[in-house]
């Protein structure tokens, strides 16, 4: 009895001890949308030494235990229709609406997965700094709705790793949720943005004055 009093105890202490060194929760924050430009730091880009395989992508997910990388993980969550889940993780079926380009898709295989602020544009503004942890952590960021999304693989391969002063997604009806979005996640992981492209998100978010911007920091002990 004693000796199981003691394990109970030595287990609490670790639980306690766990929690005290683990990162703290940061709290969300929402602005609207241009006190939220108004609030990205500016920075000059560089893409020197940029690779994308410095960010390992697709990794095991949110849930290593399902057998599902993240890229499918996405799919599912963001599916209308829930795809069936076979072995591997293969889906089939489902139904997805691809909100850039306002199309419905119906084959897991015709979307891509976009990152919002592409891995490129992410190392000119400031994930070149990162350790290559964090930088895994950016790629595979279940964290935020906004951080990944299953769009066409059309209008991601339009996007490629432009900003929002040299693209848009061609559905205008969506700019002011894209340019939040956008934002939201700069400021999330704590990005830069240059003279041109705050220059764009101003002009875009002129017309949004009802568009706030919602994010959650992520902790600089991330990665």
């Amino acid at each position: 009895m004693l000796k199981a009093a003691l394990r109970g105890l030595a287990a609490a202490s670790l639980a306690v001890l766990s929690l005290t060194v683990s990162p703290p929760a940061q709290a969300a924050e929402t602005l609207p949308l241009a006190d939220a430009v108004a609030a990205l730091p500016l920075g000059k880009e560089s893409r020197d030494g940029y690779t994308r395989d410095a960010f390992r992508h697709w990794n095991a997910g949110a849930n290593p235990s399902d057998g599902c990388n993240t890229r499918a993980e996405v799919l599912i969550s963001e599916a209308v229709e829930p795809p069936a889940v076979g072995p591997g993780c293969r889906l089939s079926g489902g139904q997805w609406w691809s909100y850039y380009d306002q199309v419905w898709v119906t084959s897991a295989s015709g979307l891509d997965i976009d990152h919002m602020v592409p891995l490129a544009e992410s190392w000119d503004s400031g994930a070149s700094a990162w350790s290559a942890q964090r930088r895994e952590a950016y790629g595979n960021d279940q964290g935020s709705e906004a951080s990944l999304v299953a769009v066409t693989a059309r209008s991601n391969r339009s996007k490629a790793d432009q900003d929002p002063a040299q693209w848009l997604p061609p559905a205008a009806e969506v700019h002011c949720r894209y340019v939040a979005e956008w934002v939201g996640t700069k400021l999330r992981w704590t990005l830069t943005a240059d003279a041109a492209e705050v220059a764009a998100l101003h002009e875009v978010a002129a017309g949004c004055p009802d568009q706030s911007v919602t994010y959650e920091p992520v902790p600089s002990s991330v990665g």
